[in-house]
């Protein structure tokens, strides 16, 4: 853990400490940006939405690498998914600040990515002709992404609960790389 400043935050004893590479950022933000160009302004059936659904498919790829190489708060080893601690942390009543995801955001964090291969495996599948026309393809790909629109709210949701329940502005740490760590909050 690298703690930049201890008040830069204008909180009397905040500190700021280092969390997100700029690689981790940029894949977050730009696997955002292709869900919803996806999702909104894409034709189902038109060639961007499958370069698209390319684009989103080889940033989960690339983060999944970075999870397995990258620095240690990018780790699979910091988030391991755990259904169990997501229950022993739902149910707790500190403040612990998780400097990576807390157990419930590992969790969904697995969810997305796993959602988001789905998508890309079933719309490449239907690209091909052994696929094409395939109806059970067609409905897998459009209920998972259904189950991504899904996922996305309850992340979203889970952000402004995490911001509230801990103090922290995850949206902000998102975007500067830093978590801004209330004084007294423990850290894990």
């Amino acid at each position: 853990m690298s703690v930049v400043s201890e008040s830069a935050s204008g909180r009397e004893g905040a500190r700021e400490v280092v969390v997100w590479d700029p690689l981790v950022r940029l894949i977050h933000w730009s696997l955002a940006l292709m869900i919803l160009l996806n999702g909104a302004f894409t034709d189902d059936d038109g060639a961007l939405h499958q370069w698209v659904g390319y684009v989103a498919l080889g940033l989960v790829g690339i983060r999944t690498i970075w999870a397995i190489i990258g620095p240690q708060h990018a780790r699979f080893a910091v988030f391991p998914p755990s259904p169990m601690r997501a229950l022993r942390y739902l149910r707790a009543r500190d403040r612990t600040v998780h400097l990576s995801h807390n157990p419930l955001g590992a969790l969904m964090v697995y969810n997305l990515w796993l959602t988001v291969i789905a998508l890309g495996v079933t719309g490449y599948m239907m690209t091909t002709p052994k696929f094409f026309g395939l109806e059970w393809v067609e409905e897998v790909h459009e209920l998972a992404f259904n189950w991504l629109m899904l996922s996305v709210a309850l992340h979203v949701a889970g952000v402004v609960f995490d911001t509230w329940r801990s103090g922290v502005n995850l949206v902000r740490a998102m975007i500067t790389g830093r978590k801004r760590i209330p004084k007294g909050t423990s850290v894990e």
